[in-house]
């Protein structure tokens, strides 16, 4: 179990960024709009590369409490059926401005519940994007399931498209947590989807639970894991659970007295990472684990393990392009995000604007930082003989003042710092997010306002 004291637990466990990117979204402005997007892909256009691809499909049936993506909750199907219509208008537009430059790496749906779609919807969908792009072989084309409404036709289509990566929901098998977070899945449709899957020759399964949420207890939270393991899925994601209420409206049902404390949350992590670890998986970047033999254990391996709005991958295309309501991409040096209203985003791409609400352009330094970041998020280290033959500067004249800051980290033996790199060691991979923070050139210009993130234990 982690040697962190309760003293240690009050200095690290403070509001954080969990960084999928570099800047983080809480620097988007609408000075960064559509006319800045257009003039981004013209410029990813002219680059020989693969890219990565999104697509946001944002409906689903009801609302879990604990969620923080952007969702449309609907039984309408027609608001569905008129939303892919604008969809398939969108992808057109931007493959359209892409040139040439049409094969893709790596290649996602997320939502919301991409399954929410019926099959033949998504078999029409899948049409629309392979007759503007290419699928490389080899390619990572992952979709998000939904165990409770997922079918054997679902299936069947999701194999016939050609996904060869799958991710399911589970946060927790225990009744009382899932009555409390509105998310109620039996342990048998998880398990049984999974088989199915395995049968029709889908190669990686990854399952996502939440450590954090209400009710939980270091024992309920054991059968979870053991349960999961049984299952043996290729890939598992240990989330912390992003409790913000200022945020996401629906939280504020959740009780704040049955929130497991910042002590009981390490425990909880804790277990994840004895159950899993003991099971074979591999620890990978902050919070997720994998067999050696998925190619997320080998790219940790060989050191080609990275990090963009999707999360961990072991494709990295230099941009990323993202389509449908509230997408976020990241074109030649910039981020932009399509607008979260789905009236707005709808009218913007019915009118032939694309549908930016607002981006980010990253500055020299910018560029250096998300590196480092990156880094620590990926490998828990920062190769700096390597910094600085690509930056061209000396580490430890650009970032004395983080230098100093990291020294607390390094007198707690959670950092060793050297000539040569900059490493988290331990259980101070249980506070990467901290580490991470030291570089972050923007947090101070927010000190004093509002909460912007979650808590980092």
């Amino acid at each position: 179990m982690p040697r962190v004291t309760a003293d240690l637990l009050r200095r690290y466990d403070r509001p954080g960024p969990r960084y999928t990117s570099y800047p983080t979204a809480v620097e988007f402005h609408d000075g960064v709009g559509a006319d800045a997007y257009a003039e981004h892909l013209a410029r990813a256009a002219a680059v020989d590369a693969p890219l990565s691809f999104y697509l946001h499909l944002p409906f689903c049936e009801e609302r879990c409490l604990f969620c923080g993506c952007n969702v449309v909750i609907t039984k309408k199907r027609e608001v569905e059926r008129r939303y892919l219509g604008i969809l398939r208008r969108e992808i057109r537009d931007a493959a359209g401005r892409l040139g040439t430059r049409r094969r893709l790496s790596q290649y996602h749906w997320g939502g919301g519940t991409p399954t929410y779609l019926a099959p033949d919807e998504m078999r029409e969908l899948q049409r629309v994007v392979t007759g503007e792009f290419t699928i490389d072989p080899g390619a990572e084309v992952a979709i998000e399931i939904d165990p409770r409404v997922t079918t054997p036709e679902h299936m069947d289509a999701i194999r016939e498209l050609g996904f060869n990566r799958l991710s399911m929901g589970v946060q927790d098998f225990t009744p009382k947590v899932q009555e409390a977070v509105n998310r109620v899945q039996s342990f048998e449709q998880t398990r049984d989807l999974v088989a199915l899957a395995r049968r029709l020759g889908i190669g990686s399964i990854n399952i996502d639970l939440i450590y954090g949420l209400p009710h939980q207890t270091p024992d309920t939270f054991q059968e979870t894991l053991d349960r999961v393991v049984s299952i043996r899925p290729e890939r598992v994601a240990v989330y912390s659970f992003a409790h913000v209420p200022w945020l996401k409206g629906q939280q504020r049902k959740l009780e704040p007295e049955a929130l497991p404390p910042p002590a009981v949350k390490l425990d909880l992590f804790a277990r994840a990472v004895d159950s899993f670890r003991g099971a074979g998986y591999l620890s990978i970047g902050m919070d997720h684990f994998a067999l050696p033999e998925d190619e997320m254990g080998r790219a940790l391996a060989d050191g080609t393990l990275w990090r963009n709005f999707m999360g961990y991958t072991v494709k990295h295309a230099p941009d990323m392009v993202a389509c449908g309501v509230s997408g976020i991409g990241d074109v030649a040096g910039a981020y932009f995000q399509n607008r979260k209203v789905l009236k707005e985003y709808e009218e913007a791409v019915e009118a032939g604007r694309l549908p930016v609400e607002r981006g980010y352009r990253l500055t020299a330094d910018d560029r250096i930082r998300r590196h480092l970041i990156t880094s620590l998020m990926c490998t828990f280290r920062i190769d700096l003989p390597d910094v600085e033959r690509r930056f061209g500067i000396r580490f430890d004249d650009a970032f004395a003042r983080e230098r100093e800051a990291l020294r607390p980290f390094e007198a707690d033996g959670f950092v060793r710092v050297t000539p040569d790199r900059v490493e988290v060691l331990g259980d101070g991979r249980l506070f990467v997010r901290n580490v991470c923070m030291v570089f972050d050139a923007h947090l101070a210009k927010h000190a004093g306002d509002k909460p912007r993130f979650s808590r980092t234990v």
